[in-house]
């Protein structure tokens, strides 16, 4: 049984509260949680969120987006650097950077992140990716992947936050693209409500995902191939099943807090994965942080009217450190032109007054930019010195990838 607080709340992590109390489970604690969010089942409320850091107090958190702040955000990176386990909601916040450096201070700490992306381990998730690498291989006939995503909000907000959550689905199914490209009215600010999003690659099946309007909220999936296709339905209410073709899931209704919990439970070591879930792996946090990362780029790709090439990098504190150290470079290589420029002209207005002190200081540069280029060149050991090729990737997520 755990003991489980909540730092602010959304209907994703109401959801997977709800189904911990079922289970079992205890809320303890709470901040920035209303109580009709709940249902009922609000935890007691404490003053400060900094009493989760505590151990004793809770043996987990869950993270909702409601109430999502400059505050809030730093509460998180607090708990990570703590090592305490979270379930976060998808997307806290549309920022990249925010989202890389939270699973560079989860490596150092060893902490545990569950992301709320439950959908790809429904069954029929696992169907559409093998059928995608059939044709991938030669031996399918899958020709594209239609993501139709149905709101009745089609704010700005709305789009980017379910963007970021269906994209991790397109990534199971077609894998992880390598250009973006955006379709939407020629005032970007007006191309929300219609806007579809291409994702493509040199080996990926092409994949689109667009935004509707909802007469019945929900995701529709279409795979198509050269002889017949198959069409997917997710709808929004938790209570009705998906369905494949118009035929229901078998075991009904799909309950996205399952396997999240399952997850938590067998990144904490009260559980194993559940092998019902387990066709397609649960989602870690460097997968969170590559959605995130994807929807912040749909608003450029707007604004440029242009497709956007993605890379991949491994985000580490090594692969910080080589980026620091290349700037620095390429800056002392500019300062060391200047110092040169400077010192010869200081030099031969000393000679030319008799000022002897000022000509042997301006004279001594070649001395002090050898000196300075050998402490830098010296920093370059520092990974040698502190464990070579960077961290491995810890629990609840691998390497981040950009």
């Amino acid at each position: 049984m755990l003991r489980i607080g909540l730092l602010g709340c959304d209907a994703t992590i109401a959801g997977v509260a709800r189904a911990a109390v079922r289970r079992g489970d205890r809320l303890v604690a709470g901040h920035g949680v209303h109580a009709a969010a709940l249902a009922g089942l609000a935890p007691p409320p404490v003053n400060s969120w900094e009493a989760m850091l505590d151990a004793d107090t809770c043996d987990a958190v869950l993270v909702g987006a409601d109430g999502w702040d400059d505050g809030r955000r730093e509460a998180v990176k607090t708990l990570v650097q703590a090592g305490r386990p979270l379930v976060l909601s998808q997307p806290l916040g549309l920022s990249m950077l925010w989202a890389y450096e939270l699973d560079m201070i989860r490596r150092d700490t060893g902490g545990v992140l569950i992301p709320c992306l439950a959908a790809r381990q429904h069954p029929f998730v696992a169907r559409l990716r093998t059928a995608v690498e059939a044709a991938v291989g030669g031996t399918g006939t899958a020709e594209s992947l239609h993501v139709e995503r149905r709101l009745r909000d089609r704010s700005r907000e709305a789009v980017l936050a379910h963007l970021a959550r269906d994209v991790d689905l397109i990534r199971v199914i077609v894998g992880d693209p390598a250009r973006l490209a955006t379709l939407g009215a020629a005032d970007a600010a007006a191309a929300w409500p219609s806007l579809a999003v291409g994702f493509s690659g040199p080996a990926l099946v092409p994949a689109r995902w667009q935004v509707a309007p909802a007469g019945t909220a929900g995701l529709t999936i279409r795979l198509q191939g050269a002889a017949d296709g198959v069409v997917v339905e997710a709808p929004e209410n938790p209570d009705a099943p998906w369905t494949w073709n118009g035929t229901p899931a078998d075991g009904g209704p799909f309950d996205p807090a399952h396997p999240i919990l399952a997850a938590l439970d067998a990144a904490i070591g009260t559980g194993s994965p559940d092998p019902a879930t387990g066709a397609v792996p649960a989602a870690t946090w460097s997968d969170a942080a590559r959605a995130i990362e994807l929807a912040e780029t749909v608003p450029r790709s707007l604004a440029k009217g242009r497709a956007i090439e993605l890379h991949r990098e491994e985000f580490t504190d090594l692969g910080t450190f080589r980026g620091t150290m290349a700037s620095l470079g390429c800056g002392l290589i500019m300062l060391a032109l200047v110092v040169v420029i400077l010192a010869t002209f200081v030099a031969g207005i000393a000679r030319e007054f008799g000022w002897n002190g000022a000509g042997m200081i301006a004279d001594s540069w070649p001395g002090i930019v050898l000196a300075v280029l050998g402490v830098f060149l010296a920093l370059q050991a520092i990974p040698l010195l502190m464990g070579g090729d960077g961290d491995p990737p810890g629990p609840g997520g691998d390497a981040g990838q950009t």
